[in-house]
C-alpha cells in the first residue's frame, strides 16, 4: 500500500507496546500505531480482545519511507524482537492475541513475508518450526489512547522494564546503524 510515498506494514509479535518502542526508533520509520487485526467483532476493546474471545491480534501499524527501510528489513527486524515459533504466546504473554502474524497489504508483501520465512528456516535459526501467520489485511483497529507511545510514557512501570526494555536493548544492539538520529 503506497500513500503519498509512503508504505504501510501491519505486523502482530505479541505485546504492542514492544514492538511499537521498537519500530519508534527505527530510522525511516515515520509513525506506528497499537491497534489490533485478524479477528471477528468490529471496534474490539482492550479488554475483549485480551480475553481471547475476539480472534485479534495485538499488532503495530507501522507507516514507513520503503526509500529509507525496506518492507524486507522491516520484517528482520520484526524476527529479531520476537519468538516467531511460539504459537499464541510471547514469554508470560499467553493467547491468541499474543500470536505472531504479518498482515499484509499486497502481493509483494505475501512474496516478502514468504521469502523471508524460507530464509530462516533454511537458515534453522529457531530449534523449532516457524509458526508465524502470514495473513491478507482486512481490518486494522486503532488501540485506545493509552496504548499509543506506552513505552515512551510509562519506561518505569515494571512491565516495561522487564519484557519491553529488553527488546529494545537488543534491537538497538543488533541495528545500531538503522537508528534514528
Amino acid at each position: 500500500m503506497n500513500i503519498n510515498g509512503k508504505e504501510i506494514a501491519t505486523l502482530a509479535g505479541g505485546c504492542f507496546w514492544c514492538l511499537e518502542a521498537v519500530y519508534e526508533q527505527l530510522r525511516g520509520v515515520d509513525s506506528v500505531v497499537s491497534g489490533y487485526s485478524g479477528g471477528h467483532v468490529a471496534n474490539p476493546s482492550y479488554d475483549a480482545v485480551c480475553n481471547g474471545t475476539t480472534g485479534h491480534a495485538e499488532v503495530v501499524q507501522i507507516t514507513y519511507d520503503p526509500d529509507v527501510v525496506s518492507f524486507k528489513e522491516l520484517l528482520q527486524v520484526f524476527f529479531t524482537i520476537h519468538d516467531p515459533t511460539t504459537l499464541n504466546r510471547q514469554g508470560n504473554d499467553v493467547g491468541t492475541q499474543y500470536r505472531s502474524a504479518i498482515f499484509y497489504h499486497d502481493d509483494a508483501q505475501k512474496e516478502i513475508a514468504e521469502q523471508v520465512i524460507a530464509e530462516m528456516t533454511a537458515a534453522q535459526l529457531w530449534p523449532d518450526p516457524i509458526v508465524t501467520e502470514i495473513t491478507l489485511l482486512e481490518t486494522f483497529y486503532t488501540a485506545e489512547d493509552y496504548h499509543q507511545q506506552y513505552y515512551a510514557n510509562n519506561e518505569y512501570q515494571p512491565y516495561c522494564m522487564f519484557v519491553v526494555a529488553p527488546k529494545v536493548q537488543k534491537f538497538r544492539q543488533k541495528f545500531v546503524q538503522q537508528l534514528k538520529r
